[in-house]
């Protein structure tokens, strides 16, 4: 009996075909369930600039105070937050490839410099209903607000709007046999994810951005950090959940 099992696994179904198969079975089970979460019920297309600038301009001197300090490292966690107040945005370097290797994990260089994307679910900020905001890992600009975070179903962190929209880039992507939007960071040139048309009100988009593009920030500590001029969306509004 045993040795008639050996022969029938060792036949034409032996491990490594066997190994074979599952793998591309499962490699086509995570892209099918990632792009079906990502795009969720919209079409695959690209947004249009009007519909992003009408998003920009919802946001009113009072929930959009200008960026213009922050971090002079490449990494804002390595800096402290008196370093943190003297730096222009404008004015960022960013660092080159091999020091983004050794700065950033596997996942976050993979992300943000390789356009890569982080599993549903399985990331840090999904499920994030802390108040503060949210930069950018590499060079620690403003790019979104919990005031603006709402749950998506996704898997994915997702905002109605940027915090400072100057500090977020849009253009075309058309991998993955669709047409999409692709949303980056200004300064750092990070790739953040991709913007939808099925957001709710008052923008009607969907920012789904990648955990592991952002570095969050608590509102207790955003004076500490060098974003002491973003206390002011969650003093005034008080908490957001």
């Amino acid at each position: 009996m045993a040795d008639k099992s050996m022969r029938v696994w060792n036949g034409r179904w032996d491990l490594g075909s066997l190994t074979r198969a599952l793998a591309a079975v499962g490699i086509a089970v995570v892209l099918t369930g990632v792009m079906t979460a990502g795009m969720r019920h919209s079409a695959a297309r690209a947004v249009s600039p009007a519909r992003l600038a009408a998003a920009a301009a919802t946001n009113t001197p009072d929930t959009n105070p200008p960026a213009t300090t922050g971090s002079p490292s490449s990494h804002p966690a390595a800096t402290s937050g008196a370093e943190k107040t003297s730096m222009d945005w404008k004015h960022f370097h960013k660092p080159s490839d091999t020091e983004l290797q050794h700065k950033l994990t596997p996942e976050e260089y993979k992300v943000t410099q390789h356009e890569g994307t982080e599993a549903p679910f399985r990331n840090e900020y999904w499920d994030n209903h802390a108040d503060g905001i949210y930069v950018d890992i590499v060079s620690g600009e403003p790019l979104f607000s919990s005031r603006d975070k709402f749950e998506s179903g996704t898997g994915w962190p997702s905002f109605t709007k940027p915090l400072d929209a100057s500090n977020v880039v849009t253009r075309t992507d058309n991998s993955l046999l669709m047409t999409r939007t692709e949303v980056r960071s200004k300064h750092a040139d990070s790739h953040l994810g991709h913007v939808f048309e099925d957001g709710p009100a008052p923008t009607g988009l969907r920012y789904c951005m990648n955990s592991a593009a952002m570095r969050f920030i608590p509102v207790d500590s955003l004076e500490t950090e060098g974003y002491g001029q973003y206390q002011v969306l969650f003093s005034k509004a008080g908490a957001k959940k």
